[in-house]
């Protein structure tokens, strides 16, 4: 088996060539080399946005001067930095933040995901722990990505150390994706299992995070720049690293440390447009009442200096390099991938016919209808940045194999009560998909993750599949259409070929969405 995985990595470096198709064996050996290389690039991509590196390419401290410098903002150090985070990746950007203001760090409490620090000690990533005398306080909760007691006990502690500032103090607020779950702190009388109960019924009925987002900071005494408003008179800088399209940062986490410009209009809108407006409870109801539609933090956030750190884009821009590396024309098609999972996995099964028809006869290609299609499945997602055409370009005038990119964050619209992500649900709908239109002369891979690790309440960050799938599984017993009608993805993909297409990376200290690669590779 060692030797197999060696030959594999070999293979792995650099595109499959036609000598490798002699055979059945010989095609078994270029598919196990090209899931290989799927997985090796999605490590690529994550790699680009560890904290510590980010945080590095943006803070800089001058150790005679005291100066801190963000960017192209200077603040004067004096022993008088506090520290507060919150997030999926805020362990490791609060450890580069200690190693680089070493005495000036007074004190600091992160919330972050419980098991991290367990899981990065596991893994060997020493880089993203604490030191043992560190003076950051750390609390982890929030399992599963959904808002708990110990979550709770976090943002508390985070909203009386805010308090405490004065006109004298830096706070440094570090933000990453999954920090709306870790900063629960309801506005009295609403509690947390209201919040989270009408959190769960939105997601279920497929809100978006945007959505979701928007009801969190109407109803939390820290989202939508309340965190900001408890820090005032101190100065603030916010590191943020993305985890939402387009990096709106009054989005990322509900934007603590940006003033809101939602109204209570806009929370009852979605709360209609779901169905859950007469279902609410009284306390949420009587939040919603007693607000207006004037932002409940402080109108203006002249104290407060917010920073993108990264985002998706930078992720997929260095998977493209990688993909570029390994022999591939690589395309970014976009970074905002949103709408319901079926609606985009649609759009990549008719992608995947669509290119491939290209890359298979050039000057051919697909038939007007398929063209059509395609088109149509685009319009309907309403990407703004998509590059469809610039894609199918670079297909016409590519020599060999063609790797085409996004990322972003499909919604999944709960109907059974199986186990799975939005990335496993993802890949199993594209692997039906691409069952239903073969392509005999092209092999077609097609990977989605998630770039925190974690896809859902599993411990997959995702699934690979190829256009077989289907029938493979059908001939183990296991039939598709059924695990996709209960939303069962992850016990299909653990049942299926021994759980060899599920995709573990451990937690990865970071966040920045979804990450999905096509792999085109003429035979």
């Amino acid at each position: 088996m060692a030797a197999a995985l060696q030959v594999l990595r070999h293979l792995a470096r650099a595109p499959l060539g036609p000598l490798l198709w002699g055979g059945p064996l010989a095609r078994l050996a270029s598919s196990m080399a090209l899931a290989e290389q799927a997985r090796q690039l999605f490590e690529s991509t994550v790699g680009a946005v560890l904290p510590g590196p980010m945080l590095q390419r943006v803070l800089s401290l001058d150790p005679d001067s005291g100066e801190l410098k963000v960017r192209d903002r200077s603040f004067q150090l004096r022993q008088n930095v506090y520290l507060v985070g919150f997030g999926k990746a805020v362990l490791g950007m609060a450890t580069a933040a200690e190693e680089l203001l070493g005495q000036h760090l007074v004190q600091g409490v992160i919330s972050v995901p419980k098991g991290i620090r367990a899981a990065m000690e596991h893994a060997g990533k020493q880089e993203m722990l604490l030191k043992p005398h560190s003076r950051i306080q750390v609390f982890e909760g929030a399992e599963d990505n959904l808002p708990d007691r110990d979550a709770l006990r976090a943002a508390l502690a985070i909203r009386q150390l805010a308090e405490g500032l004065t006109a004298d103090d830096l706070l440094l607020v570090l933000i990453s994706g999954g920090g709306s779950a870790l900063l629960p702190a309801p506005i009295p009388p609403v509690t947390l299992e209201e919040k989270q109960t009408l959190t769960k019924l939105l997601a279920a009925r497929g809100a978006t995070i945007q959505e979701l987002n928007t009801i969190r900071k109407a109803l939390s005494q820290l989202k939508g720049g309340g965190l900001a408003q408890a820090a005032y008179p101190a100065q603030v800088v916010s590191l943020i690293l993305s985890d939402v399209v387009g990096d709106p940062m009054e989005v990322i986490a509900s934007g603590p440390t940006v003033a809101s410009t939602h109204s209570v209009q806009d929370c009852l809108h979605i709360l209609n447009r779901y169905g859950l407006r007469a279902a609410l409870p009284r306390s949420v109801k009587t939040v919603l009442a007693r607000a207006d539609s004037d932002p409940h933090g402080p109108h203006t956030c002249g104290h407060v200096l917010n920073v993108i750190l990264g985002s998706n884009a930078l992720a997929l821009a260095e998977a493209q390099k990688q993909a570029e590396v390994l022999g591939y024309r690589a395309v970014v098609l976009s970074t905002a991938i949103q709408g319901d999972v079926k609606s985009v996995a649609q759009f990549y099964g008719m992608l995947a016919r669509v290119a491939g028809a290209r890359l298979a006869l050039p000057g051919t290609g697909a038939s007007v209808e398929e063209d059509d299609r395609l088109c149509e499945l685009a319009a309907d997602l309403q990407l703004p940045d998509l590059q469809l055409k610039e894609a199918l370009e670079a297909v016409v005038g590519a020599q060999g194999p063609v790797c085409l990119l996004a990322g972003g964050e499909p919604t999944v619209q709960l109907q059974g009560s199986g186990k799975g992500g939005r990335n496993q649900e993802l890949a199993l709908r594209v692997g039906a998909e691409l069952g239903q239109w073969p392509l005999r002369t092209v092999d077609v891979l097609f990977l989605s993750g998630g770039t925190d690790g974690q896809d859902g309440p599993t411990e997959a960050a995702g699934a690979w599949v190829r256009p077989e799938l289907t029938s493979q599984a059908a001939a183990e017993g296991l039939d598709v259409a059924t695990f996709l009608a209960h939303n069962d993805s992850h016990t299909f993909f653990c049942r299926f070929q021994g759980g060899a297409h599920l995709l573990h990376t451990g937690l990865t200290g970071t966040n920045v969405m979804d990450a999905h690669f096509l792999f085109l590779q003429p035979q």
